[in-house]
């Protein structure tokens, strides 16, 4: 196992993360904690000292679970994070109540790690209310010894992230970022790996294979990455990426059986960063990749001066892409919820006048219509 200073520990590169656990007849709420406690076994032998659950995972059991499981090891075998799930915007007053919850649920005095969950536009006003008290309460526990480190975890944009580290940065100790090859340019990992960097703040890394999408390849994008490193498998190029990135600490695995795991700690035994050709392969699968599912805007924003409705159509299209891309998904609905109605998707009256300036020649109208559609079937 290959590990990473942090501070004044280590910690092993790979950590479990635990929001896919192994699960009971298909129920993502019935965790198989059989399962669960035998591949902690792996994990543990092989090295693996990092464990990261959150108070919404399957339903709320993942805490209980993985407490129930890591009780069985000695507290300084593994270190143990969670979150605070300000997702939720019923939950920002409720700090101190939740925080004593997950305490009691994951069996345990105190968190190693513990994180302002999921920064986004939907919450960063809540999250920045001194009305909750959420970054006071937090950091007192942390100077109480209850918390021994303090971050955040984010799927919000560049600027919701600043605004969170205007207000926070010199006290955060990591922030815990989608990254993986794909999302380098389609969600702007690169350039919130560069703000991060601004505040000297280490990255932690979640859904390094993009939910499991990064783990097989089709066959001609396989073929290419095979012929330069035939020893490899696909899903490792995602982690052999990630390891190639200056400031990365930690990089978060959900793995959901013994063989994803296996596959992974075999991975992580060596440090093997991508070439520069390597990495240039790569990026041009992701980008061919992307192009198949997504829509050519350069947010040139020629549209926005001819729109009547005074829309912002470039971030419309970024969050339509992400929604095809994903096939549905969380992100694009939880962006949108921080948008007026009258600047949503739905909001287009179709006059195609932003059309007629662009240089891509997208059919932004239609765009929107589907966008719509998409976002009312699934009840976003």
């Amino acid at each position: 196992m290959i590990y990473k200073k942090f501070q004044d520990i280590e910690l092993s590169a790979l950590g479990l993360g635990c929001m896919r656990l192994p699960v009971l007849e298909g129920n993502d709420s019935r965790v198989d904690e059989a399962a669960v406690a035998e591949m902690v076994s792996l994990a543990m032998e092989q090295g693996v000292n990092y464990y990261d659950t959150a108070w919404g995972y399957h339903g709320g059991n993942s805490e209980l679970a993985m407490g129930r499981v890591l009780s069985q090891y000695p507290r300084e075998r593994f270190y143990l994070a969670s979150k605070f799930p300000g997702y939720d915007l019923g939950n920002m007053g409720k700090v101190e109540e939740i925080f004593e919850k997950q305490l009691k649920k994951c069996q345990v005095d105190f968190f190693d790690f513990y994180l302002f969950h999921n920064v986004c536009e939907m919450n960063i006003d809540a999250y920045l209310d001194p009305q909750y008290g959420i970054d006071a309460y937090l950091t007192k526990q942390k100077a109480g010894g209850r918390i021994r480190h303090l971050g955040f975890s984010a799927h919000g944009s560049v600027a919701v992230m600043r605004r969170f580290l205007e207000a926070y940065g010199d006290h955060m100790e990591f922030c815990q970022l989608q990254i993986n090859y794909l999302d380098w340019t389609f969600q702007d990992a690169k350039a919130k790996v560069e703000l991060l960097r601004e505040y000297n703040i280490p990255v932690w890394v979640m859904e390094p294979l993009r939910g499991g999408r990064l783990a097989k390849l089709g066959e001609l994008h396989t073929q290419r990455l095979t012929a330069l490193r035939p020893e490899e498998g696909i899903p490792a190029w995602a982690f052999r990426f990630l390891q190639s990135l200056s400031g990365v600490t930690m990089i978060l695995s959900g793995m959901s059986n013994m063989e994803q795991l296996r596959d992974n700690l075999h991975t992580f035994e060596t440090d093997k960063p991508l070439t520069e050709g390597e990495m240039t392969e790569l990026l041009g699968i992701a980008d061919e990749m992307l192009g198949k599912k997504t829509l050519p805007c350069t947010a040139c924003r020629y549209c926005t001066s001819h729109c009547p409705q005074g829309l912002d159509i470039p971030e419309l299209i970024k969050l339509y892409n992400e929604h095809n891309f994903t096939e549905g998904g969380f992100i694009a609905p939880m962006a949108l919820m921080a948008v007026p109605e009258e600047k949503q998707p739905s909001a287009c009256v179709g006059c195609r006048s932003c059309e007629a300036v662009c240089p891509q020649q997208i059919k932004i109208s239609e765009a929107m219509a589907d966008f719509s559609r998409k976002l009312k079937k699934t009840g976003a």
